[in-house]
């Protein structure tokens, strides 16, 4: 977890790691060269969902497992999304997360239950903090390009992998209500839909 989280920040810096990392206990007495403090959650998710940070996924994915058993491990992380999901949505179908990171090809949620999960977020007391970490159409993060009616009025996170594109968060329409918007293409050429997608999001904020 650590050497992932630290080859990563150091890549996009420009540089390179080789070797392997060995865990071990630091020895009786030496004090850390340096310590630092995270920045608080929201501010985390703001970060990863505005930007797709993949890394801070999955670092984020397996401090719950650390919290609650004291190791970060995936299996652990699964139980504790696994233990959250059916307390709140009960039978309805729960997210494989497999590794906690958007670029897993074993991850996978279906359209009912992520939308029924931001319906569930909308009423909940974080429901500011989660809508204001998903980037805005037209004006910041991966929705900074986007073009149209919607701009300044939806706030949505997009998923894009080989075979997947995806977008879901709310939508703010011209009749004043608020809409839970998801839109998930599964296909060899599932890049060629996100016109689509972009479309039916200008669709619903023309709502009257």
């Amino acid at each position: 977890m650590r050497a992932r989280a630290v080859e990563g920040m150091w890549r996009e810096l420009g540089g390179k790691l080789t070797g392997s990392v060995r865990d071990g206990k630091v020895p009786a007495g030496l004090a850390p060269a340096f310590s630092t403090t995270s920045p608080s959650l929201a501010e985390v998710v703001r970060d990863i969902n505005k930007y797709s940070n993949n890394v801070m996924t999955q670092q984020v994915f397996l401090t719950l497992a650390l919290q609650k058993t004291g190791v970060g491990s995936f299996e652990g992380a699964r139980d504790v999304l696994g233990q959250w999901w059916r307390q709140r949505f009960g039978p309805a179908e729960p997210p494989v997360a497999d590794n906690g990171a958007g670029l897993s090809r074993g991850a996978r949620i279906s359209a009912q239950s992520l939308a029924r999960m931001l319906q569930v977020a909308w009423v909940s007391p974080l429901m500011p903090e989660l809508a204001a970490s998903l980037p805005i159409a037209g004006v910041d993060g991966t929705l900074r390009r986007t073009q149209g009616r919607a701009t300044g009025s939806a706030h949505l996170k997009t998923g894009t992998l080989r075979d997947v594109s995806a977008m879901a968060g709310y939508v703010h329409a011209a009749s004043g209500r608020r809409y839970v918007f998801v839109a998930i293409a599964n296909h060899p050429n599932a890049p060629a839909a996100r016109p689509a997608i972009e479309a039916l999001v200008e669709w619903t904020a023309r709502d009257q």
